[in-house]
């Protein structure tokens, strides 16, 4: 049978057709980019915002840039400030502070910069970690060094979907889960 060419899924009331998309020699997963989708960002934004309810928090942290409208939905439903974290430095950002992260989308290393005016907002403050989907968590550890470095406390983590085995992502704040999809597997999905 094979990998499917899309997994359908349901994300706060919205229901979606996601492409697979191999991403390794026998791996494939399905791909839920935001970007431009306003109504599942605003579905998820205020789903996420639900969640938040009991938890005490600051600000939201996010890394650049598929999830960046998304902090931005989530920043008005709550009355937050979200911090990005860009990709590339620039001269204005300061004594950024940057860490290395690797994407399971993206075939080489990434630094992430936090620049220096945002600093301020997380030093003694408790962050939300928000990602759209947590898949190897290689964005998440970015966000958790540096939100560590700044000073800041981690109230919880959150995302539109996680990805991959259910189990490692316990206590992770998410809307649903993705499977992936490997070539020789029985064209059942392995969470």
């Amino acid at each position: 049978m094979g990998i499917p060419r899309v997994h359908a899924i349901e994300i706060a009331g919205l229901r979606r057709e996601l492409p697979v998309v191999q991403v390794g020699p026998g791996l494939a997963i399905a791909v839920l980019n935001i970007l431009g989708d306003t109504a599942l960002i605003q579905a998820a934004a205020r789903a996420l915002a639900l969640r938040l309810v009991s938890v005490a928090y600051d600000v939201i942290m996010t890394a650049e840039a598929k999830s960046i409208p998304l902090a931005h939905a989530v920043s008005v439903e709550t009355s937050r400030p979200y911090i990005v974290l860009r990709k590339s430095y620039k001269s204005y950002m300061g004594d950024a502070l940057k860490v290395t992260t690797r994407s399971i989308t993206t075939d080489h290393e990434q630094t992430l910069f936090l620049d220096a005016k945002d600093r301020s907002l997380l030093t003694g403050r408790r962050v939300v970690l928000l990602d759209d989907v947590i898949s190897t968590g290689s964005t998440l550890q970015g966000l958790r060094s540096i939100a560590d470095r700044a000073g800041a406390t981690i109230a919880t983590v959150m995302a539109i979907c996680t990805e991959g085995d259910p189990d490692q992502w316990e206590g992770i704040l998410a809307l649903a889960h993705l499977p992936l999809f490997r070539d020789d597997s029985d064209a059942n999905p392995r969470a």
